[in-house]
């Protein structure tokens, strides 16, 4: 059975989806379950973009010791300094440098002939191996590159010093057959190539990313770039969870493996869904709600009798579990902590507590208590920002169908004086909405507001995201509560609190690079 590699790239391809917005504590989160996954590297971002994406890169870095740690950088001299004094605190440290090697990317975005692409690469990687024990080089837009010439400038990287060769379909443009003849045309046509490994960077325009990845596995690619929930620039990227599943369904057919812990595939989707806020379509592949369900009575009738007449994955493969009430109100500290680390916390006492008491809370108001929502209640908890410059301390609304709706908010505001303040709306999320952009004495812009329910019935947990425009600046939030309208008023006040830490610690992030 063949060891594919896996390199995930949800902390820098993925957070380039557009309205994404990760603060450090939510990159943290991410890097740390993607290493419980199991993942053999970890691209953490973009260290010469900002100052922030350099200090959660080097933070990442220094923190996740079992994969590799990597970082984007261009054939820039400066690029590969910034990303090594991010890195070299990894358990093994690792750049990903790259260059466009198409016709049309060199001679209208690069403006350089083939000849000096071929010196920029090999200058940039010779700088890179002399600082990185592992170089990774990319040909960005390998899909539309000439053959001959991509044969060419890999040959010249590997002698530079490359150790992994990646071949990304960069704008989502080929087709299986074609990136399997790509591959096996360097195979054959590129005398060093036994010396890197091949890596495959699909992107989803056509929606053949992860049908392009297998392709390319099959025809000679060792590791394998995606992301969870194939999240990323336009249309996504490969997705992770439905590559890693393929290959364990059909390894008689791949005879290749990711080796991932496959039941961790649910708990990384829906964390990265919660993060980002981009919510996991019911139809998706391996995660989506429906991946599991049997709606005619022929596929029920099968199932029934014999589960693989109609599913060829089980549930608890990817870690879905009946999602049973697996805590109450008369629940102890010491069961409850055991749950949670099951669950993967690894906070400290304070947040621990802070998640008790939510639970408590919760207990009062909800009978079954679900493992999804102690996820929600720990996220909620351990991934608050840096700074919360306004809190929320009480809320009351009054609505009538026949009356309108008014919202009066007790909130604690950045001098920590405690105001009220009260305002009317057509709807009661519009009435909270006017009252905290009073409180906060600034225009604010909802330009998107999604809810959804945390588990099943009448007593869920509510989940909302906001997107907003506060002070020129766009920035998502996130609100859970037992209750739909504190959910609501929780994100708002989450966006705008992100917005001011964003401005503080100037870490807006530059969104441009596509590879």
């Amino acid at each position: 059975m063949r060891k594919i590699n896996v390199f995930d790239t949800t902390l820098r391809d993925g957070e380039q989806s557009a309205g994404v917005n990760l603060n450090f504590e939510e990159k943290m989160e991410i890097a740390k379950q993607l290493e419980r996954l199991g993942v053999d590297i970890m691209e953490a971002g973009f260290p010469a973009s900002s100052k922030g994406d350099f200090n959660s890169v080097k933070a990442i870095a220094d923190t996740i010791k079992n994969c590799s740690v990597t970082g984007l950088a261009r054939s820039v001299h400066s690029d590969i300094d910034t990303a090594w004094e991010a890195l070299k605190g990894s358990a093994e440290p690792r750049i990903h440098v790259f260059i466009a090697t198409s016709p049309i990317h060199m001679e209208y975005k690069l403006r350089m002939t083939s000849n000096e692409v071929v010196e920029a690469a090999v200058a940039a990687v010779k700088r890179s191996a002399a600082k990185f024990p592992q170089v990774q080089w990319s040909a960005e837009d390998a899909s539309r590159t000439e053959l001959p010439f991509l044969a060419r400038i890999i040959e010249a990287v590997i002698d530079a010093g490359a150790t992994v060769i990646n071949l990304p379909d960069t704008v989502g443009f080929t087709t299986p057959h074609e990136i399997g003849n790509m591959f096996r045309y360097v195979t054959e046509h590129v005398p060093n190539i036994h010396k890197a490994i091949l890596s495959t960077h699909n992107h989803d325009d056509l929606g053949m990313a992860v049908a392009n990845s297998l392709a390319a596995i099959q025809n000679g690619a060792g590791q394998v770039e995606c992301t969870m929930n194939g999240i990323g620039e336009r249309a996504g990227n490969a997705a992770l969870e439905e590559i890693a599943v393929a290959l364990t369904i059909r390894n008689d057919y791949y005879k290749a493996d990711t080796g991932l812990t496959l039941k961790e595939i649910k708990r990384t989707s829906s964390l990265v869904s919660k993060l980002t806020g981009m919510v996991v379509p019911n139809n998706k592949a391996v995660v989506g709600l429906n991946a599991f369900a049997h709606e005619s009575g022929i596929h029920q009738d099968g199932v029934l009798k014999n589960k693989e007449t109609y599913e060829i994955i089980t549930p608890e493969l990817v870690g879905v579990s009946s999602n049973r009430m697996v805590l109450g109100k008369h629940s102890g500290r010491h069961a409850f902590k055991d749950k949670l680390v099951e669950l993967g916390f690894a906070g400290n006492d304070e947040q621990l507590e802070r998640i008790f008491k939510a639970f408590k809370d919760l207990a009062d108001k909800k009978k079954d208590i679900t493992e999804d929502d102690l996820f929600a209640l720990m996220t909620e908890a351990t991934l608050g920002d840096a700074v919360s410059y306004y809190e929320l301390e009480s809320l009351q609304v009054n609505y009538g169908t026949n009356n309108i709706p008014t919202a009066t908010v007790t909130m604690k505001i950045p001098s920590q004086e405690i105001i009220q303040e009260a305002a009317t709306g057509s709807g009661s999320v519009e009435a909270i909405y006017n009252t905290l952009e009073r409180i906060v004495d600034a225009p604010i812009v909802l330009e998107d507001y999604r809810i959804q329910s945390i588990s099943a019935g009448r007593d869920a947990l509510a989940e909302v995201f906001v997107k907003v425009k506060y002070d020129g600046i766009e920035s998502t939030g996130r609100g859970t509560a037992h209750d739909v309208l504190e959910a609501s008023a929780k994100a708002y006040i989450n966006a705008v609190n992100r917005t001011i830490n964003r401005k503080k610690y100037n870490i807006e992030r530059t969104k441009h690079v596509n590879i």
